[in-house]
């Protein structure tokens, strides 16, 4: 039975044209469902938007000073970048001071997302890498850990890997769950599901980690997530959401494909997470905007970050003003 609901109606002109329809839940620092549209309960994969609960184990073991990596270098490992130099020679960083090699990653060689980087490869006759690929940073995070636990770093992806059992056990800890689904990522890696509202707790835990019940996750997570902040451009690239959001010291934030979102708010000690079952991502801006506003925690700047991705108007290829997107939700808290 499917169970979710609207979460945005999409005009052009006066004509209502779409409706997207998902999930949302919000939960207090208790992980108390507070507010929810569609079943609180609805079982979604969490794809990237897993990756800084994944970061942790890095951290947790102590590799990131084992290896001497800087705190900026250490922040991709929880975010999808898009190939900007900055990202690329971060990554080319990391893997030489852990001794490790490009074509260890599984992945097949791509391109830069961010269009600049790419016509900048372009012009330089570059072909593709490895290292271009969103996930790359999980990767490698992956096989530091995997290396550590004494495992074959060649086999990080495996799911029957040591790295994998112990990325299983931190997503159920930070999740808190007793199990979760598993299947295959984009990227070739596993991926994992739960209750959209178990995401909503998760992020919650990463905003509020004194509620995160393991100590040495909770010690990781306290050492990792100010890095994201002063370093928010690791986690996806110039004018893009998680870059944006995670600018604001309040609010810790991560999307994933198709269509899911979670964010954590510090002082509200609140986790929010929603997903859009067609799998589309444009409508993300519109809703975080709209949850921040009603819930009175949008500061000025990081409501002038979001107004810039234009979450309302439509504009078409001729940049006219053709239509609006408008929330189908209202909180009420």
């Amino acid at each position: 039975m499917l169970t979710y609901e609207p979460l945005v109606y999409e005009y052009r002109g006066k004509l209502l044209d779409l409706i997207y329809n998902g999930y949302l839940s919000i939960v207090d620092e208790n992980s108390r469902v507070i507010y929810s549209v569609g079943d609180p309960n609805a079982v979604v994969f969490y794809r990237s938007s897993s990756k800084p609960i994944q970061a942790l184990s890095v951290i947790k073991y102590g590799l990131d000073k084992k290896y001497g990596l800087t705190d900026e270098e250490t922040v991709i490992f929880a975010g999808s970048h898009t190939g900007e130099p900055f990202h690329v020679a971060a990554l080319e960083s990391i893997i030489k001071k852990a001794g490790l090699t490009e074509d260890l990653l599984i992945m097949k060689p791509t391109s830069p997302s961010y269009i600049e980087s790419n016509e900048m490869r372009i012009c330089q006759g570059l072909p593709p890498r490895k290292f271009y690929h969103n996930c790359s940073g999980k990767h490698i995070a992956l096989m530091l850990v995997q290396r550590e636990l004494g495992g074959d770093v060649r086999d990080y992806w495996k799911p029957e890997s040591s790295v994998q059992h112990e990325v299983i056990s931190t997503i159920k800890t930070i999740s808190e769950v007793d199990s979760v689904e598993v299947g295959i990522d984009g990227c070739g890696v596993p991926v994992f599901a739960t209750g959209i509202k178990n995401i909503a707790a998760a992020f919650k835990n990463l905003a509020c980690i004194d509620t995160i019940k393991d100590d040495s996750l909770r010690n990781a997570a306290a050492s990792f997530i100010p890095r994201i902040h002063q370093y928010p451009h690791m986690m996806r690239g110039t004018g893009y959401l998680c870059s944006l959001l995670n600018n604001d010291p309040n609010i810790i934030a991560k999307g994933g494909a198709n269509g899911i979102y979670g964010f954590g708010l510090k002082k509200e000690r609140l986790g929010v997470s929603f997903k859009l079952v067609d799998g589309t991502e444009h409508t993300w801006p519109l809703i975080v905007l709209t949850i921040l506003r009603e819930l009175g925690c949008l500061s000025n700047e990081t409501a002038e970050r979001l107004e810039t991705l234009h979450p309302q108007i439509i504009y078409n290829d001729n940049d006219l003003d053709v239509g609006r997107r408008i929330p189908a939700f209202e909180l009420n808290l």
